[in-house]
């Protein structure tokens, strides 16, 4: 029997419309957040960029339908006033911690594993109803390649996100019925100012200057030996986010410069 024909016409390579949608990025003010809303918002998605910084969220906002809501997303309970009507939602807040077990911080590894885990889930949660009525949504969750390997010294950055990976498949596995997609995007260290800010806490865990941190840590374990773009990772975002990734689901994409070859 002959396979059924495909019911959406595929987008040219470098386009993909999304005029007709709304999406809600959380992490919206810097980095990866910021790029990927724009990317969403230039497709012709209406995005809500969430951040708890307002002035750089201000500057992100500056770009058409882009709407800035400013928000603590580790304040769990204040998640329910966000706006749930989504079509797509992109987990991307996070922040970073180094330091050994013994000495790991109790009250950064809670605020950590709620930022990175606990919102995701509570995100998806309220989202999922308007995505399951309209029968057509897409969740990117912006792991890491943290999600899939780990390293010395930051415990609870790997654990939300390997949590993050599997609440993920979930999402995939309950959505699929629905025409939901659920994937990870899984970059390497980005040029990001949570990147940089975590430079000075390495050079201090692994006893090394600060100049040699991008090369001796970050960069060891890759075989294309340079930071990764956030726009890169945004490119990949709106790819997931398009007609041509209908059938992508409960997937990990490795934007890793070869790390997990190993």
């Amino acid at each position: 029997m002959a396979a059924a024909p495909f019911s959406e016409p595929l987008p040219a390579a470098d386009t993909v419309d999304l005029g007709d949608r709304t999406a809600l990025v959380t992490g919206a003010a810097s980095g990866i957040g910021a790029a990927i809303a724009t990317a969403l918002a230039q497709a012709g998605a209406t995005v809500h960029a969430v951040d708890r910084d307002a002035d750089a969220l201000a500057e992100v906002a500056k770009e058409d339908r882009i709407e800035p809501v400013v928000a603590d997303l580790a304040d769990l309970d204040a998640l329910a006033a966000l706006p749930t009507d989504v079509d797509i939602l992109v987990n991307n807040a996070g922040i970073q911690h180094v330091s050994p077990i013994q000495d790991f911080p109790l009250e950064k590894f809670d605020l950590i594993i709620a930022l990175m885990l606990a919102a995701p889930f509570r995100l998806i949660r309220q989202s999922l109803p308007h995505m399951y009525e309209r029968g057509w949504g897409r969740v990117v969750n912006v792991s890491s390649v943290h999600g899939l390997r780990a390293s010395e010294f930051k415990s609870a950055y790997v654990t939300a996100k390997h949590g993050l990976e599997g609440l993920s498949k979930v999402t995939a596995l309950e959505g699929g019925p629905h025409g939901v997609t659920s994937n990870c995007v899984n970059p390497a260290y980005v040029r990001t100012p949570l990147v940089e800010r975590q430079i000075h806490d390495q050079a201090v865990t692994h006893d090394i200057p600060e100049s040699e941190v991008v090369e001796k840590i970050m960069l060891s374990p890759v075989a294309v030996k340079r930071l990764v773009e956030p726009s890169e990772v945004a490119a990949l975002a709106l790819f997931l986010c398009g007609p041509a990734s209908a059938s992508v689901t409960g997937s990990s994409f490795s934007m890793d410069g070869g790390w997990t070859a190993h």
